[in-house]
Formats: C-alpha cells, structure tokens, sequence
C-alpha cells in the first residue's frame, strides 16, 4: 500500500466526520457506496473502508448488510472545554472527572532544561511519568510529568494511577503559587499516536506547564499533547483601561459555592449551519 494511503484515509475521515458533526449529513440517512465516494475523493476504496472503520468505530456511522452505510445520529466523545484562566482549578477538576491509565513510572537524571525550569540542585533527580487521559473511555491526552525526586518519594506509583498530580503534591504539604504555561502544536509520533487511538502524524494541540511553589522552586513539569476533537482551551476576556489604551484581559471567575462543583465542563460540539462549512 502506498504510504500517502494513511494520510487520504484520514482527510477522508475527518471530511465525512465534518459532514456528520455540522448536520450536513443527517442522521439515518445513507452514505454513497464504497465505490462512489472512490471515485468522488478520487481515492482507493482501501482509504474509504479505512475512513469508514474509523467513523464506525466512533459510532458515527452503522453499516448495515445488504443495505449500506448509514449516518447513526450519534454524536462523537463531547470534548473537554478547559478554562485557561483558572489553571489550578481546573487541573484538580479535570484529574477527579476523566480516567487515568498510567503508561510508565520511574526516576531519572533530568535534561538541562527540566534543571533550569525546576531549578534543581546539582546532581537531583526527577521523577518521570507519562499518563493518558480518558474522557468517557476514550483517550485525549497524552501526559509527561517530572517532578523533583524530593516530592516525587511522597506518594506512590499506585497513587499517581488513582488521583490527580496536583492533589497529591497539595496533599504532601506543597503549595502551587503560580504556573506558566506555553500553547502550541504538534505532531503525534508513533508512540503518541498510538495511546491516542491517531494515525501516526495526527496533528495535536501542546502545553507545557511548568507549576512553582511560592519559593520560586518548580514543583511540577508538565508537558501535554491533546487531540483537538477532545479538548479545548476556553477564555471569557473583557475589554479594560482608559480610552486610547483599552486592551482585552482575562475575565476573573469567582469559585463557586460548592467547592466541589466543576470548573471544567464537557461541551458537544456547536452545530454549524449547513452550508457554511469553515476551516479550522
């Protein structure tokens, strides 16, 4: 198989899926046939039936025998909706909502970069962690963790697979003061793309995040890569200062009366109308 085929099974993927989510395609209304949507997008019907498993396998779509593919009228994973301005809420939130499968635990000597942004003593360790992530059974991120071997040696291998970083380093008496973070984007690698249920070179979102106690010291390096059909960050801002220097700025959320009660929200995607289709 040619190995452009991959990349045309997902173009093809995420078009019938833009197709589907935005209303275009109705539910229980029929797909054009293997053979048809070939010729339409110009592809093998290799690639469809590769598109077609993955929308399947999504619940987008029911084949049914003898009478074709229909449209199921279900939606996909709801995605997570992040509010960017209240990080250290939202952490907790989202540890205690969403599963967790812990891929690999351990201590290591740590990269000049993790020394400088945790500001290590010479000759520490970190300890490392890559996690996934699960919203209702389905993963959407991928997370690698280094935390300081003095703090990492407060909880367990089997703590960190049953409760969210961030608790844990409050509950061994560390206070997280403030986090710098940085957002962009990736490809997923094969190993990524694997725990992330992609093909391989998937485009992600990224995060690096980097939590200090209020010495100054990092607690906490994160770096996180998202599927953007999963997650998104979201942020209400207003506009501020006197006229001719007005500028936007973060919206300041009160935490509300139950300190139980999410910050983090499971969004379904806003229904586009159709024939406005808009590029991402």
């Amino acid at each position: 198989m040619s190995s452009v085929e991959p990349l045309k099974a997902r173009r093809l993927y995420l078009l019938l899926r833009d197709r589907i989510l935005s209303g275009e395609a109705r539910p229980q209304t029929r797909l054009p046939s293997e053979p048809t949507l070939a010729v339409d997008y110009g592809v093998s019907r290799v690639t469809v039936r590769r598109a077609l498993d993955e929308l399947e396998r999504e619940g987008l779509i029911e084949r049914k025998p003898g009478s074709g593919t229909f449209v199921s009228g279900k939606t996909a994973v709801a995605p997570m909706v992040a509010d960017f301005s209240n990080v250290f809420t939202h952490l907790v939130e989202m540890g205690r909502r969403t599963g967790v499968r812990l891929l690999s635990f351990g201590y290591v000597p740590p990269t000049p970069a993790l020394v400088e942004d945790l500001k290590l003593e010479a000759g520490e360790r970190v300890q490392r962690s890559v996690r996934v992530r699960l919203i209702d059974g389905q993963p959407f991120s991928y997370l690698v963790t280094h935390v300081p071997e003095r703090i990492g040696i407060s909880y367990s291998e089997a703590d960190l697979a049953s409760t969210p970083l961030l608790e844990l380093l409050e509950r061994s008496g560390l206070a997280a003061e403030r986090a710098s973070q940085t957002i962009g984007a990736a490809l997923a690698g094969p190993e990524v793309a694997a725990a992330l249920d992609l093909e391989i070179g998937a485009a992600l979102l990224s995060m690096t995040r980097v939590v200090y106690e209020p010495s100054g010291r990092g607690i906490e390096h994160l770096q996180a890569l998202y599927r953007p059909d999963r997650y998104s960050f979201h942020m209400d801002l207003v506009r501020t200062g006197a006229d001719g220097a007005r500028r936007w700025a973060p919206v300041e959320l009160s935490r509300p009366a139950d300190p139980q009660a999410p910050i983090l929200q499971k969004r379904r995607p806003k229904r586009a109308q159709p024939q406005r289709r808009t590029a991402r």
